[in-house]
């Protein structure tokens, strides 16, 4: 690894969250527990705490449901930022199966595979048929499109859905959309809704009361980033403008592989880990793309997202959790472990 990368993951260590705490002593003297972060979300500003595994069960106590969220496995994957993909996306399906309450479903936010092929999505299936949540629900990311425009995918993956794969469902009170923005990706990579799709999310929308929680999900961040990686949707401000009523809205997307959080008004932006390897923080390196770091770090920077609803207060909590049993994977200022910059802005 480039000594520019280990600095960052250095600093990122020591200064997770300015709060004073030495994140490496921190880390070692935590290891043996496993540490995770809960983000609640109440009023539209989130509030994190570091939680260890023997306070797991508490983080969903009095949640109505939860559902777990994992992106980008990028089943097919086999260069040297992970060589086991399908053994990373195990680990975090024995660590969904050993939650304390089961989640309701399960939200894979695209990527599933590297090169979309049968067999890829063969072992896929394959490992998600031992998750303990039976429900899962899908959108497309753009590797699983790229030998056949995602027709392998819908076959799959998309009954039921219209257009791309687009849809809708509702769970206990909660509306749920996913959403697809890389059909049609735009220069430099950004995503794209184009204007069938949101059309379609308009009118799914209309009739809905504003009380009503929204949660959005789809693979590349509904929320501009890094535009010179492509890292954000070009027309996501028309798709957003739609859920502006609504008092309570939430975001959730992969792509860039490392947590980013970013509040506007109502709507929480929350980008997922990865399960297969992590990607620089943006502007940090010559382009996007797997990074390599040590092995005894890779599951400290892959992930699950675990949320919990929670009926009272119209909030999400979220969750998101390492791979590894040694590492928070946030913190209060929306960076991850080691390769994620902050963004709050």
């Amino acid at each position: 690894m480039p000594d520019k990368k280990q600095d960052l993951i250095d600093q990122q260590l020591q200064d997770l969250n300015n709060d004073g705490v030495d994140r490496r002593g921190f880390l070692k003297c935590m290891a043996w527990a496993g540490t995770g972060l809960v983000w609640t979300m109440s009023g539209g500003i989130p509030v994190s705490r570091a939680f260890a595994k023997n306070t797991d069960r508490s983080a969903g106590k009095g949640a109505d449901f939860s559902f777990v969220q994992i992106s980008d496995s990028h089943i097919g994957f086999s260069k040297p930022a992970n060589p086991d993909v399908t053994a990373t996306l195990q680990t975090a399906i024995n660590k969904i199966n050993a939650m304390p309450d089961k989640p309701d479903f399960i939200i894979h936010t695209g990527d599933l595979s590297q090169l979309s092929k049968p067999s890829e999505f063969d072992t896929l299936d394959q490992v998600l048929r031992g998750a303990s949540a039976k429900q899962i629900y899908f959108v497309p990311g753009e590797h699983d499109m790229l030998s056949d425009n995602g027709d392998e995918y819908l076959q799959r993956y998309g009954k039921g859905t219209t257009g791309n794969g687009w849809y809708s469902f509702d769970h206990k009170d909660v509306h749920f959309v996913g959403l697809v923005n890389v059909a049609n990706l735009k220069a430099g990579g950004m995503g794209s809704l184009g204007h069938e799709q949101l059309e379609w999310f308009e009118d799914d929308l209309k009739g809905r009361s504003a009380s009503t929680p929204i949660v959005l999900f789809a693979h590349i961040p509904l929320w501009t980033i890094y535009p010179d990686w492509g890292w954000g949707t070009d027309d996501s401000e028309q798709a957003l403008s739609y859920v502006k009523r609504f008092g309570s809205v939430t975001v959730l997307n992969g792509h860039i592989h490392q947590i980013m959080q970013k509040v506007e008004g109502k709507v929480s932006f929350h980008t997922a880990m990865s399960t297969a390897f992590p990607q620089p923080a943006p502007g940090t390196a010559a382009s996007a793309g797997p990074m390599k770091v040590p092995a005894d770090q890779l599951q400290r920077v892959l992930g699950i997202t675990d949320v919990n609803y929670l009926v009272s207060g119209r909030s999400l909590a979220i969750v998101d959790s390492p791979l590894g049993d040694s590492a928070s994977s946030a913190s209060g200022n929306g960076g991850g472990l080691g390769v994620v910059g902050s963004s709050l802005g």
